[in-house]
């Protein structure tokens, strides 16, 4: 076998060590040496692979910058660098082609912007850039690519208002939107989420039938499936396959200020809603109880005020709720999925009241109000006890000392004045001082 002449290449998942050498395989269309300890920066020969179409190097240790003709290579479909050292900037993707469909580099070190040569990646599905340190604001142009679907942002330094772009159609096929763990401020984007078309009917809704993102036809792409890593229900998620029906907003732990804009209505096809540490305020919307498909909602850390709407327990696919370290208050409701959910939904908001609280609705919480007024009896005792002020006991202390040194002085010089024996027969009982009388016979 002549190795110039080999098209298909996968070494995933072995223990390969050292440094990829100069490569010299022209004819190679598939590259997959995921999950090894390959380290050291990516040879300048690998873009002479002009004919291939997924390279997957990911797990694995590589470091340095990306040669910049990674992002020319001109039948490149998937790009997966994730979880290595690369840095240094993102190469201009779509410089020479546009079949790109897939590009992640998660768990990197990359750094500076968003390449607007994405621009030209006309047939881009999954963008992946999270984890990594780029510095820049929303690209809000990004919504002007036609078949964009996945946008993860997470983990970064972006920051700044979440615009919107100047097209008519803005992500019409986006169903997962992650900008979680960055800087972003100002309001939630209302005008956004009207344009997210894709997660108000579902792929397959018609027919019922679910399929999964793949970036090709091909026959060797079956070895390769579009994935995603997302918090779901509080937990941390790799997601190996992205079926058709995931949608996903989570703009958590950011600094995104206002009320939850009632245009999220409208997606009724929405699964996963995290809103988590921002600083939102304002009642919950009752407009989210038509959300019929959500089964995950997260709305902790913020400033929610109000009543929790009944009209939520009309959420009956709802498996995971989170409205916890807010400002709430009244009986939380009850019904549907609501009757599952325990006290760790609902932490925090100290005015909440109702199953599964301990706090019974009607009753007053002891370390949040002020004290019931006392009774009867502790008020005499306190009443009483209120008149012994510290002049008094001042005063009363001085008169003492003064009256036992007197006494004192007259005892120690008369020994036993017959005024003070007198005194003491009249105020001791006789019955108490018999033995000791006795004694004084016995030694007579």
């Amino acid at each position: 076998m002549r190795w110039d002449s080999l098209q298909f290449l996968n070494l995933s998942y072995n223990l390969l060590t050292g440094r990829l050498p100069q490569n010299h395989y022209h004819n190679l269309e598939y590259l997959d040496l995921k999950f090894n300890f390959l380290h050291g920066p990516l040879p300048s020969s690998i873009c002479n692979m002009s004919i291939l179409s997924l390279m997957d190097l990911s797990h694995n240790y590589f470091s340095d910058s990306v040669p910049s003709c990674l992002g020319s290579m001109a039948n490149l479909t998937v790009l997966d660098i994730r979880r290595n050292n690369f840095t240094g900037t993102l190469p201009s993707f779509c410089a020479g082609s546009t079949s790109l469909t897939t590009i992640v580099v998660n768990g990197n070190r990359f750094e500076g912007h968003v390449p607007v040569s994405l621009l030209k990646c006309h047939s881009l599905e999954v963008l992946d850039v999270g984890n990594n340190a780029i510095n820049d604001t929303f690209p809000a142009w990004l919504g002007t690519l036609p078949e964009l679907q996945v946008v993860i942002l997470k983990s970064n330094k972006f920051h700044g208002p979440i615009s919107t772009c100047q097209t008519k159609f803005c992500f019409p096929k986006l169903r997962i939107f992650d900008l979680s763990c960055n800087v972003f401020s100002g309001s939630l984007p209302a005008k956004v989420f009207g344009n997210f078309k894709a997660m108000i009917k579902l792929d397959g809704e018609d027919t019922g039938e679910i399929k999964y993102m793949k970036p090709s036809e091909k026959s060797f792409y079956i070895m390769y499936e579009d994935s995603v890593r997302l918090v779901i229900k509080d937990q941390e998620i790799e997601l190996e396959r992205i079926n058709t029906i995931m949608t996903a907003i989570d703009l958590s732990s950011n600094h995104f200020e206002g009320v939850i804009p009632k245009t999220l209505k409208n997606l009724n096809a929405l699964w996963l809603l995290n809103l988590s540490r921002n600083n939102l305020k304002g009642d919950i919307p009752i407009e989210l109880g038509q959300l019929n498909t959500l089964e995950a909602l997260d709305l902790s850390w913020n400033r929610h005020t109000g009543k929790i709407p009944q009209e939520l327990t009309r959420m009956n696919f709802l498996a995971f709720l989170n409205l916890s370290q807010n400002l709430l208050i009244g009986p939380i409701p009850h019904g549907q999925q609501f009757n599952t959910f325990g006290n760790d939904s609902y932490g925090g908001n100290l005015d909440l009241c109702g199953l599964p609280l301990w706090k019974k609705c009607g009753t007053s919480d002891s370390s949040h109000v002020p004290q019931p007024m006392e009774s009867e009896e502790d008020e005499d005792e306190s009443y009483f006890l209120s008149g012994f002020t510290w002049e008094s006991v001042v005063i009363g202390y001085s008169f003492g000392l003064v009256v036992g040194t007197v006494m004192w002085s007259l005892m120690f010089k008369y020994r036993k004045p017959k005024w003070f024996v007198e005194f003491l027969d009249a105020i001791v009982p006789h019955e108490n001082r018999r033995p000791k009388k006795r004694a004084q016979r016995q030694r007579t």
